[in-house]
């Protein structure tokens, strides 16, 4: 194979043939000068035979170039048919590769271990079971899917239905059952009667023996020097000091100066009590009660703010204005004992359903499914 390029193949390939012409002219021109004596025919001879053998050199070198050319472009098209083999064979062999790790994977996951397998399963079932569940919830949804105003009318119905159902249970036990009532308000009387034989008792042994005063009566009473000289000493029903409970200082203030009260304990500078760490409400049958308890960081000292409510129509101040952690208490007052906090930001359940019936922590509660 030449070392030529195509276009100097190409340039020698025209001068060949144009030195062929020349010669092949000059032949022409001397053939035709001379007269072809009979001495000349040797020489003439000569001459032609030089002429074809240049003819046929220039033809010879001419195929040779054709031939050069064409094996230039054989060559280009094994290059490139080499370039395509090659890329095939690179695509099998990672094709190859591809699969023996394909195939060792599986073999790894094969020879996973019996417990992962159940595993999976046990998951694969639980998500299922998930998504029909949420499927059926979320069908059951639109079939029952109706405006806000016949949901809220539908749980009219179900209240005044349980206040029925409630009432003719209780008239039906109060009927049914009078004599157990007799025998239960003979018990209760005996049970005050034996109360009040212990107190009477306990009283006549302190009249003996009088308790030592509470080391918190002083604190008990700067209090209500404090509140008497700011405020008036009409505020207060009663100011106690608490035994049952470590002589906690307890202030008892009227349902309409409660706010009021509890705003001055907490802003006062001498009281400062900024830490409320307990509300709860209790149903005493005879009224309902909210106890507070308050911390003062300054001073170190604690006190009870208590309020006494009407049990039939029981609506208090709430005191999340003044100490946030009063908003979940009073709503499980409100929950389970029916209690209306005025201006509580979002007075709702927080333990039981929206749509439950009744206060589950008032005495008389009964509930609407007795089966529960």
């Amino acid at each position: 194979m030449s070392d030529q390029t195509p276009e100097e193949l190409a340039e020698a390939k025209r001068k060949a043939v144009e030195e062929a012409k020349r010669k092949a002219a000059e032949l022409r021109k001397k053939k035709a000068e001379a007269e072809n004596p009979a001495d000349d025919l040797e020489l003439q001879k000569k001459k032609a035979v030089a002429a074809a053998k240049a003819k046929a050199a220039a033809l010879k070198k001419q195929k040779e170039m054709e031939k050069s050319e064409e094996n230039s472009v054989a060559e280009e098209e094994d290059v490139a048919l080499a370039k395509k083999k090659a890329v095939a064979a690179a695509k099998a062999k990672a094709a190859a590769l591809k699969k023996q790790k394909e195939l060792k994977q599986n073999e790894t996951d094969e020879e996973a271990s019996e417990e992962d397998i159940a595993l999976a399963k046990k998951k694969a079932v639980a998500a299922a079971k998930a998504k029909a569940a949420a499927l059926k919830k979320q069908k059951e949804m639109e079939n029952d899917g109706g405006v806000e105003e016949e949901a809220t009318l539908a749980k009219k119905k179900a209240v005044a239905a349980a206040k029925a159902k409630a009432a003719a249970l209780r008239k039906q036990k109060e009927a049914g059952n009078s004599e157990a009532a007799d025998q239960k308000e003979k018990a209760i009387a005996a049970a005050k009667a034996k109360a009040a034989a212990a107190k009477a008792k306990k009283a006549a042994t302190e009249e003996d023996e009088p308790a030592a005063p509470s080391p918190n009566q002083p604190v008990l009473d700067r209090y209500l020097h404090i509140i008497q000289e700011n405020l008036g000493d009409d505020l207060l029903e009663e100011a106690y000091i608490n035994r049952l409970a470590k002589d906690v200082p307890t202030l008892v203030a009227k349902k309409e100066t409660y706010l009021k009260v509890a705003q001055f304990l907490k802003y006062n500078e001498l009281l400062a009590f900024d830490y409320l760490s307990e509300t709860h409400g209790t149903d005493f049958e005879t009224h309902m009660e909210i106890y507070n308890h308050l911390y003062s960081y300054q001073n170190h000292q604690s006190v009870a703010l208590k309020v006494k409510m009407d049990r039939n129509e029981p609506v208090i101040d709430s005191l999340t204005s003044l100490w946030a952690g009063a908003n979940w208490p009073e709503r499980e007052g409100y929950d389970l004992l029916g209690i209306i906090f005025k201006g509580h930001p979002n007075l709702t359940r927080i333990m039981m359903p929206d749509d439950w019936v009744g206060h589950p922590l008032r005495k008389d509660y009964e509930p609407y499914d007795v089966e529960v």
